[in-house]
């Protein structure tokens, strides 16, 4: 028999004495009250870099070797998963699969609340066993640590030969292990009890941007704190792929515009086609022989041959 949760004594349900008086301040009390909590889960995320580098050394050795990297939650965790999930590629260019999200209750949780599928382990543990496989890293969401359909979730990575993280906003030895790294920032009580969107969502999203951001720069999906590989499909984001190459490469406005053309919009080949001024296929060769990595193509010379061929801009 499942032993039962003390659900009153986890950190994400206790009542926050410093917001007691909640229904009787002013608009401007609230807002400075709320900022000042917000502040505290900066802070605990502050506490748990060394956890979320261990986390990020997980990912990235995973990614290397080929392997996903899938965030599970459910309600407001699953949803910042999602969100993460979905902001990989417009961000890195990386392919839709290779950064995964899976959310109790399916797609329709992601803009209806359906509270009662976090207790649903059963369907976490089909949903991974057609999602995960060897070699993945599977990220646990949970702000009180006790979901079932995170910790269903887990133990199934495992069981597929997966590598697990879990991010928590309850700092106890008894969730370390469900995991192979326990990320567990403790931001404090709520403003309002139990809504663990607030503080305990802020230092999530914190840590998921952190894993995300860092496990991409990385593997060089970045160039200094640049991202060459955007997606420019929109106004804005074709102008900021124009200034990236113009100013990566060290060429005019105008020479970088044709370079990007003649890249077919991929600003990291474009950058380098403009700054050693070679061809699509010579920059295409520059990068494959430094293994994709920008700042290695940039320091590579062009070979003769490459030299030799006329420029497309």
């Amino acid at each position: 028999m499942r032993e039962p949760i003390g659900y009153d004594r986890l950190p994400t349900e206790r009542a926050n004495r410093a917001s007691r008086a909640l229904d009787r301040l002013s608009p401007l009390e609230i807002a400075v009250l709320m900022n000042r909590e917000d502040r505290r889960a900066v802070a605990a995320v502050g506490r748990v870099t060394r956890a979320t580098a261990a986390a990020v050394g997980l990912i990235v050795g995973a990614l290397r070797r080929g392997g996903r990297l899938i965030f599970v939650g459910a309600g407001t965790s699953g949803r910042l998963g999602v969100l993460e999930a979905a902001e990989c590629p417009p961000t890195f260019n990386t392919p839709p699969g290779l950064v995964q999200a899976v959310i109790a209750g399916g797609r329709a949780s992601v803009f209806r609340s359906r509270e009662g599928a976090e207790d649903d382990a059963r369907d976490a543990i089909r949903r991974l066993r057609a999602r995960a496989r060897p070699g993945d890293v599977v990220v646990g969401v949970s702000a009180s640590g006790v979901t079932p359909f995170v910790r269903a979730a887990l133990r199934e990575a495992r069981a597929r030969g997966c590598r697990t993280v879990l991010v928590s906003c309850h700092p106890s030895r008894s969730l370390r292990g469900l995991a192979d790294v326990l990320v567990a920032p403790a931001p404090g009580p709520e403003v309002l009890a139990g809504s663990t969107r607030l503080k305990a969502g802020t230092a999530t999203k914190l840590v998921l941007n952190t894993l995300t951001t860092a496990s991409m720069a990385r593997l060089g999906k970045v160039y200094g704190n640049r991202m060459v590989d955007l997606q420019p499909r929109s106004r804005k984001l074709r102008e900021r792929a124009v200034r990236l190459v113009a100013e990566i490469a060290g060429v005019s406005r105008p020479r970088a515009v044709r370079a990007l053309a003649a890249a077919g919009g991929r600003a990291r080949l474009a950058i380098v086609m403009a700054r050693h001024a070679v061809d699509r296929r010579a920059g295409q060769r520059l990068l494959h022989r430094s293994g994709g990595d920008l700042r290695a193509a940039l320091a590579r010379s062009p070979t003769r041959a490459d030299e030799r061929r006329p420029r497309a801009f």
